[in-house]
């Protein structure tokens, strides 16, 4: 009969001692048949690979929120597009009105023409293209005689309707192309193109006859003006500054002559 014999397999293990079991009727009842120990996760296994674990899942968050934060919502993507929009109008609204502005600075409120710095700047412009092109023009200055003591005797709103008057005048003999200026209180100038010497002349004294027709009537009194003109010749050479006084000095020899034969 046979029973069954307990042998120890291998070395034995101060925590895991298998017992293995051989009947004696085996064919090898001299060697055991040894069962290989089972491995046992330590805690410090364990808690590496938690670590590990959590480790793992704190970057994937890490990720998510930022592929949140490169891709924005359809809704923050609607927003900003919103804001883009809302800041190109005002933007435009802006420049809309600095241009407004600089033309404000550059115009002549009651008269509606340019003013000083808008007629200098105009002139700079139009003499460099005469010494880039090789064009002509030419410049002419007018004062209005008689308009102080229009505004001494009827006051300024009187003075007023008598430089509209004249620039009604002078804007009937010159072209759309040409351009009036108030330089001053009663001074004007203006800047005629393709126009030479002989010409400039004779359109100045043309414009001192058409003025020199005009009448007004304030507090039943009639009242006649009248203006004097000085011509500067536009060339390669020209400067703005030195054409206008030379202008301005012819117009002041006119105003003498004309003294002089009223």
């Amino acid at each position: 009969m046979n029973y069954p014999v307990l042998v120890q397999g291998g070395k034995p293990s101060s925590r895991d001692l298998r017992p293995v079991l051989i009947m004696n009727g085996d064919r090898d009842a001299g060697s055991a048949v040894r069962e290989r120990p089972m491995k046992k996760k330590t805690r410090a296994t364990v808690s590496r690979e938690a670590k590990r674990g959590k480790r793992a899942a704190a970057t994937g968050k890490a990720l998510v929120r930022r592929a949140a934060r490169i891709a924005p919502r359809p809704a923050a993507r609607d927003d900003a597009k919103a804001e883009i929009r809302r800041l190109k109008a005002q933007l435009a609204k802006a420049q809309a009105r600095i241009e407004q502005l600089q033309a404000a600075a550059d115009t002549d409120f009651l008269l509606g023409i340019p003013n000083r710095r808008g007629f200098e700047r105009e002139l700079g412009r139009a003499i460099a293209y005469i010494q880039r092109y090789h064009a002509s023009g030419a410049l002419i200055v007018l004062d209005v005689d008689r308009l102080k003591p229009i505004n001494d005797n009827f006051g300024h709103a009187a003075g007023d309707q008598v430089l509209k008057a004249i620039v009604s005048v002078l804007s009937r003999q010159i072209r759309s192309s040409d351009m009036i200026g108030r330089l001053g209180g009663d001074e004007f100038a203006l800047l005629l193109w393709n126009l030479g010497e002989t010409d400039a002349h004779a359109k100045a004294a043309s414009m001192e006859d058409d003025i020199d027709r005009l009448s007004f009537a304030f507090a039943g009194s009639t009242v006649m003006t009248g203006v004097s003109t000085g011509v500067a010749v536009l060339g390669p050479h020209s400067e703005a500054g030195r054409v206008l006084a030379e202008a301005d000095r012819a117009m002041y020899v006119r105003k003498a002559q004309r003294r002089h034969e009223i």
